[in-house]
């Protein structure tokens, strides 16, 4: 029986799927990211696009000192100081890839680059021999490489292999293609460069999902000759998102008949676990119905299903819960639950934590415990989230107070302290407690947002279960999330609001000067986070 084939996962939750509207996330939140991406097995992990600000900058550098097995990736567009720029993020990594990527589809060359085809591809072979000085794998893309003639894709491909591309990545962008068609460019680039089989040039497929087809469009991929999936955590990532791992991973292992061929690395019982983190990390709640990781993935409702279910699991159930890591058990704590108890949980749930850290969250565990009576896993979540949330924050609630009712003005006076310790309080009135209460922090912050989007919910069942506010809020030109927990659902909604605020001013604070050369000592330029390049 011939060996199965090894298809790598590229992760790149930390890099398309931070691009999701308001999904922004801080470096410790990224690193512990990275850490249960290489634990699930991921091969190589997009950590962010250097060039774009600082922060992105000392995130990749951070991600590839401190994982050891998987490949960590930097992207960078077909410019001299973007792949500078990368390849010092990238230059004390283990394993390093610098991922280059260039317009080529007519309607870009037209509107975008403004370029001819014969120009885009020696500046994008330029590129690759350039990111080559720093690293020895090179990935390629051909940005609208779904929308790009054939003959234009043949040519990039074999001007990129020839300067040392060791991947050539064929994105769908815009999520236009549908499975045959998208298929038929990885055979076509096969039948017409025989030497990327020769020379073991890995293809990869990188699709969107504006039409629901990016799934089915990285099998179609798989199927004629991709051996690189690009993909995200609860397939998220811009507009529609992007393919999702745990559905790629788990088609592949469940169809194993039709898919006999093919393996991946992933483990996929830590599925679950990895999938709660980054929802709860992001605040993208996953929806009910998401395939794999939904809360109705493996619920029946229907009677025949549950009775067929009851009699043989497979009947209505094409995979075992338990395979994707979803617990059978729920271990509950309590207040005189101890410290080794709740080590062993936070460690279970996929999070790493040194002593300080794990006295600090323990703490945090007592006092949940004092207020409600069993804490369970989505709790320990929440305090891991807010742990992670920790550090030098703008602005703090102190305390605060509303009053409303049938018939009267709501009222809410707040006091918040900044990050000189000065406490400052204001009141204001609104449509509401939650109104109310917001308008006094825009008085205190003098932060003018607009709320755009807001939700509660409980964490875990009961009446004194935690609440979980969620806000997207939009300042000048970008959308933000905040979340914040409590048992008191107004406090949430304070803290989720607070929370979204000091996202906005961390932004404006890494919105500094970047490098345009590597040695250049000219004035430097500013890049804005939002006008970031990497939407393949």
């Amino acid at each position: 029986m011939a060996s199965a084939i090894p298809i790598r996962i590229f992760d790149t939750t930390l890099r398309d799927g931070e691009q999701s509207p308001g999904a922004t996330l801080n470096m410790q939140e990224k690193i512990e990211i990275a850490r249960n991406l290489e634990a699930l097995g991921v091969d190589i992990i997009e950590a962010g696009f250097p060039i774009t600000s600082v922060g992105d900058f000392e995130s990749v550098r951070a991600i590839s000192q401190e994982l050891g097995r998987a490949t960590v990736a930097g992207l960078a567009r077909c410019v001299p100081k973007d792949i500078d720029r990368a390849g010092e993020a990238l230059k004390k990594a283990k394993n390093a890839r610098i991922h280059v990527f260039c317009a080529t589809s007519k309607i870009h060359r037209t509107h975008k680059l403004r370029m001819p085809i014969k120009r885009i591809i020696e500046l994008s072979a330029q590129s690759v021999e350039q990111a080559r000085g720093y690293v020895d794998d090179v990935e390629f893309s051909p940005e609208d490489a779904s929308r790009t003639e054939l003959n234009y894709l043949v040519d990039i491909t074999a001007a990129a292999v020839e300067a040392g591309a060791t991947t050539i990545n064929l994105p769908d962008t815009v999520g236009y293609a549908v499975p045959a068609e998208y298929g038929r460019i990885f055979s076509h680039l096969r039948e017409q460069l025989p030497e990327l089989d020769k020379k073991k040039i890995i293809l990869s497929a990188h699709c969107h999902n504006d039409l629901g087809l990016a799934v089915c469009n990285s099998l179609a991929a798989i199927e004629n000759g991709a051996r690189q999936i690009e993909c995200t955590i609860n397939g998220i990532g811009e507009r529609a998102g992007n393919a999702a791992l745990e559905e790629i991973v788990m088609t592949l292992r469940t169809r194993k008949d039709y898919f006999a061929k093919y393996t991946t690395k992933i483990n996929t019982k830590k599925i679950y676990p990895v999938s709660r983190m980054v929802s709860t990390m992001t605040g993208l709640q996953v929806q009910r119905n998401k395939a794999i990781i939904g809360e109705n993935a493996f619920a029946h409702e229907a009677g025949i299903h549950q009775d067929g279910v009851l009699k043989e699991r497979t009947t209505y159930e094409i995979m075992d819960p338990l395979d994707i890591g979803l617990p059978e058990n729920k271990l509950v704590l309590g207040k005189h639950s101890g410290r080794h108890a709740f080590g062993q949980r936070v460690s279970h749930l996929g999070y790493t934590l040194d002593k300080n850290a794990l006295d600090t969250t323990f703490e945090a565990f007592k006092a949940l415990a004092d207020k409600k009576k069993e804490v369970y896993d989505e709790d320990i979540e929440v305090i891991m989230d807010q742990q992670l949330r920790t550090g030098r924050q703008l602005w703090e609630l102190v305390r605060f107070q509303v009053s409303s009712g049938t018939g009267m003005i709501a009222t809410a006076t707040v006091v918040l302290q900044d990050s000189t310790g000065t406490q400052r309080m204001d009141a204001a009135t609104g449509d509401g407690p939650i109104d109310a209460v917001y308008s006094a922090i825009q008085r205190i912050t003098g932060v003018r947002i607009t709320l755009e989007d807001y939700q509660t919910r409980a964490v875990t069942a009961g009446k004194d279960a935690q609440g979980q506010a969620s806000v997207q809020v939009r300042h000048n030109d970008r959308k933000v999330t905040g979340r914040g927990h409590s048992t008191d659902v107004v406090e949430a909604a304070v803290r989720a609001y607070l929370s979204a605020i000091n996202r906005i001013k961390a932004f404006e604070t890494r919105e500094v000067a970047t490098p345009t050369k590597r040695g250049n000592k000219k004035a430097t330029k500013t890049t804005r986070r939002t006008t970031r390049g990497g939407k393949r």
